[in-house]
């Protein structure tokens, strides 16, 4: 399945513009805080509290505030209209447009995202408005891109080519959580994250010492660390071609900062929260957070070819367009 960079951008436009008058409103850093830490965890061998085994959901989660819903939680039957909304507007336009599943999927989904039994019109908590603080020069590059050159494959985005997907820090999420279950397992001194879409394993040690910029991962150098029932994973030196991700548009430079918590706050419960720290595209920080449940389903091969199998048509369409219009086509 192949994903554009602007599907996601689509979901807020068949949105009601007024705000719902009767949702709650969350103070910056409440939600990220409150509840998280009167649950103990089970402990591994290691005495580390356990975030060990698969995890997904199947909640369609949306990034920033759509317009006209200024509040993060929403009652039951407020989030039933605007999630049947969205993915109304998400099927209808993207039903000829992209890959047929996408419009199923949006339909599979079991509403908007459920945090500690919440409602959430978005992931992005703070600032308080769930808008990302976007720099005026970050928002001129959004809107000033252009599509992925078509001259040569290793131009060709990463994600179309399954190089790479939504394992990448942070992990933004997409609209149906059952495509990228999480599996987690720990030893004494590392936690390993594997993503089924996109197949990626983020081997993360238990340490303060991030390595040389020489020998760093290709996706990034992630450490992390325990506080409390909570692991703390900071990750620096992210990939350049991966500055604009293939969802919601969302800028991550090669210098910023990734700060992720993991903490299971239930038996079945698992909460994942990222901080953004990259003063290059943002005016300042900022967090967002979604949970994730326990499953015993099994974590599968991410069998992802299409993009390498169709680059030779997408490199080759791109040579008829230039025969048609050779002034008109970008080179």
């Amino acid at each position: 399945m192949t994903f554009r960079p602007s599907a996601i951008a689509l979901f807020a436009a068949a949105l009601c513009s007024g705000p719902l008058a009767s949702a709650q409103t969350v103070a910056p850093g409440v939600a990220a805080d409150a509840g998280a830490r009167s649950y103990v965890a089970p402990r591994t061998s290691s005495g580390q509290p356990s975030l060990e085994g698969n995890w997904n959901h199947n909640s369609f989660l949306i990034l920033e505030a759509p317009e006209g819903v200024p509040n993060l939680i929403l009652s039951e039957v407020e989030a039933k209209t605007i999630g049947d909304k969205i993915m109304n507007a998400f099927a209808d336009r993207l039903e000829k447009a992209l890959d047929p599943e996408l419009p199923e999927i949006a339909r599979s989904t079991d509403g908007l995202g459920l945090v500690r039994g919440q409602r959430r019109s978005r992931s992005v908590v703070e600032p308080a408005d769930g808008k990302l603080p976007y720099t005026a020069a970050a928002r001129k590059e959004i809107a000033d891109r252009k599509p992925a050159p078509m001259d040569n494959p290793e131009e060709r985005p990463n994600w179309e080519r399954c190089l790479s997907n939504l394992g990448l820090t942070p992990m933004t999420a997409i609209g149906n959580g059952k495509l990228n279950p999480w599996m987690i397992v720990q030893t004494s001194g590392h936690v390993v994250v594997h993503t089924e879409y996109g197949g990626e394993t983020r081997l993360i040690p238990l340490t303060d010492a991030h390595m040389p910029a020489e020998v760093r991962p290709q996706w990034g150098d992630s450490i992390g660390r325990w506080e409390g029932e909570t692991l703390v994973v900071e990750t620096i030196g992210l990939p350049a071609k991966e500055r604009i991700r293939s969802v919601s548009n969302l800028i991550v430079s090669t210098d910023a900062k990734v700060i992720e918590r993991y903490t299971r706050i239930s038996d079945d419960e698992l909460l994942y929260q990222y901080t953004v720290v990259d003063p290059e595209v943002y005016e300042k920080p900022w967090l967002a957070e979604y949970s994730l449940y326990r499953t015993s389903e099994r974590i599968y091969e991410h069998a992802c070819h299409e993009g390498n199998y169709s680059i030779a048509n997408i490199l080759s369409g791109a040579r008829v367009l230039e025969k048609k219009e050779p002034a008109k086509t970008p080179r």
